[in-house]
């Protein structure tokens, strides 16, 4: 089991549940240094100033906040210890919402809840939570601070455990409104179109399956290490440049359901 990040209560109402919050992804990159070409050594990142022309010692250097019209506001680090959350050992639950009415896209970084105790009271509340959360599709949604910086997360259960995902505030989400979707610049779909659409959606619908998707990225980027490990010299790929975008949208559709329909049927 992963080291706890954080060890404290679930909190909601008189209820505590004791938790420890572990991380629920692992990674998996592969991780490179900064050398120097001619030699093989380790760059180094040192702390210069660009006035002085130095280096400078971590105790000496504080904050500056970029200001609209070019000038800056300096905040110490007494300062901005001063305004730091207070520090709790408690999951404030605030309320409690419908699982499917929470959009995706506020969510931040995965963590699991695991029981902290395993004294029976302390199980007993852990199992009663994660069994009613998954009763009424329910999730519980609270602040807790890590780290000297407050969360808002959510609290779901997942295969019999407990789970509490970061998330973002509703103004760190950019409007839609401030997008170009392309509304303005294109017609709209006629329905032969839309119907072929929707039917190369369907021949191509199946179950969600996230054991099926591999990072490729890292595989290739495996392979190139072993190959340098044994000596061999990698050689970049021509830039196949962007897709060509169909003249004909409608031919496009109706060529892409054929070879689907051709091929082994629905993909379920």
């Amino acid at each position: 089991m992963a080291r706890a990040l954080w060890a404290g209560s679930l909190s909601f109402g008189l209820v505590n549940v004791p938790v420890n919050v572990v991380a629920a992804t692992r990674d998996l990159d592969l991780h490179f240094t900064q050398l120097h070409e001619k030699d093989g050594a380790p760059i180094e990142v040192q702390r210069w100033c660009s006035k002085e022309n130095v280096e400078i010692p971590y105790d000496e250097i504080t904050h500056g906040y970029e200001l609209d019209d070019g000038g800056q506001v300096i905040v110490s680090d007494l300062e901005l210890q001063a305004i730091e959350p207070r520090k709790t050992r408690t999951i404030d639950i605030e309320q409690f919402v419908d699982l499917p009415d929470v959009d995706p896209m506020y969510f931040d970084h995965p963590y699991f809840l695991v029981p902290a105790g395993e004294d029976d009271g302390s199980l007993r509340a852990y199992r009663l939570l994660s069994e009613v959360m998954s009763q009424t599709d329910r999730a519980a949604l609270g602040r807790f601070v890590m780290r000297a910086k407050e969360y808002l997360a959510i609290v779901r259960q997942r295969d019999g455990a407990l789970t509490l995902t970061t998330m973002l505030f509703a103004d760190e989400i950019r409007d839609t409104k401030g997008i170009d979707d392309g509304h303005q610049k294109s017609h709209k779909p006629a329905p032969k179109q839309l119907d072929a659409a929707v039917a190369v959606i369907e021949e191509l619908s199946t179950d969600w399956d996230p054991g099926k998707y591999k990072d490729r990225y890292r595989a290739r980027l495996k392979r190139v290490v072993d190959r340098k490990r044994k000596g061999e010299t990698i050689k970049a790929p021509e830039d196949a440049g962007p897709p060509e975008v169909p003249s004909d949208l409608m031919e496009a559709l109706e060529r892409t359901l054929e070879e689907l329909q051709a091929g082994n049927g629905k993909r379920r």
